[in-house]
């Protein structure tokens, strides 16, 4: 079980929100995000309803302010609350609808280009576990939550493009 609470001011100011379990829309609850303080679990914090948008992971901890987490803007607008599991694994393939080459991963990943020759990922099959894709080596830039299904196209994730530089799994830290 995870809790979240949301505060519409830095350093945790102004009216606040909690949150034990995905929601699809902040917006009734409060007008901006300026801090969070994550007292248990994981959580993915997207910019606009219905998880679209920007991508935020956050573990437990305090964020003063939306920089903290990588925030582009004061703006969240929804959220989900990642179940922890012990295993992962997960298949993503060279071309869209699983087509070309395949590769399997089970742990960490943070150089695609380093550890496999290539970093477009254009499909993928996550089999077991929650992933976070990057779009830059060493767990940086734009991130994508990946649930287990299948997703046929890197838009499918939400990705702008193909490009992925690390790949981890999501664990209780």
């Amino acid at each position: 079980m995870g809790k979240i609470i949301f505060y519409e001011d830095r350093n945790f100011g102004g009216r606040h929100y909690e949150c034990s379990s995905d929601c699809t829309d902040f917006s009734p609850y409060f007008s901006r995000c300026n801090s969070c303080r994550v007292e248990s679990g994981c959580f993915m914090l997207y910019e606009r309803p219905n998880y679209m948008g920007h991508q935020y992971f956050l573990s437990r901890g305090e964020y003063p302010d939306y920089q903290r987490w990588m925030g582009m803007s004061d703006s969240i607008r929804s959220c989900r609350m990642i179940p922890m599991v012990r295993s992962h694994r997960m298949r993503f393939y060279e071309r869209m609808e699983f087509g070309g080459q395949m590769m399997e991963l089970m742990d960490d990943c943070p150089n695609m280009m380093d550890r496999f020759h290539w970093s477009d990922v254009h499909s993928c099959n996550v089999m077991e576990g929650h992933w976070l894709f990057h779009d830059q080596p060493n767990y940086r830039g734009r991130m994508y939550y990946m649930r287990p299904g299948e997703y046929r196209r890197y838009s499918d994730w939400g990705g702008m493009s193909s490009r992925i530089g690390s790949i981890r799994r999501i664990m209780d830290y």
